[in-house]
């Protein structure tokens, strides 16, 4: 497990106690709890529409056989916010609902578009997928409802013609 998840595992919780406190605090200890609750049934609400919603796009795409980048970044980033919205807490439903609501999503999706094409650069070496690999979404760079890349790969140009003979075949 990276150390960043184990932290956060222990982190979050004690955020989220410490929010719901303060605002305990401040309105009092049973409005805080039907705050939490409201917000919960309307995160549920929004989840199952942008989740019907999310399906039908990746449906839509496989059927008229178009890559389906952008269906499966929305797809994944309703998961993970419907995730968080039904996490008990102030904070992860603020997290959840920027990853579900239709308006806040194409953020959600460029911000997770960086970060997966870093994480690519750092697994290739910085070689990213055809840009300069640090998320700036050049050309080829792989961006989730793009598509996929940009640009074709290039070759060396070079072509070598000949005969493969496998060895172990005789």
């Amino acid at each position: 497990m990276p150390w960043f998840v184990a932290l956060a595992l222990l982190v979050v919780p004690i955020v989220e106690i410490y929010v719901i406190i303060q605002i305990g605090q401040v309105i009092g200890g049973w409005p805080t709890v039907a705050l939490l609750l409201v917000e919960s049934a309307l995160g549920a609400w929004i989840i199952k529409r942008e989740g019907r919603r999310a399906w039908r796009a990746l449906q839509s795409s496989f059927e008229t056989g178009k890559m389906p980048g952008r269906e499966l970044a929305d797809a994944a980033l309703v998961l993970v916010g419907g995730t968080l919205l039904l996490t008990p807490g102030f904070v992860t439903d603020i997290f959840g609902f920027f990853f579900v609501l239709p308006f806040t999503r194409p953020l959600a999706r460029r911000g997770m578009s960086a970060f997966f094409n870093r994480r690519l650069a750092g697994q290739l070496g910085g070689a990213g997928l055809g840009g300069s690999g640090l998320g700036d979404s050049g050309p080829g760079d792989f961006i989730p409802g793009a598509g996929g890349p940009t640009r074709p790969p290039q070759s060396s140009g070079d072509v070598v013609q000949g005969e493969v003979i496998d060895p172990d075949t005789k």
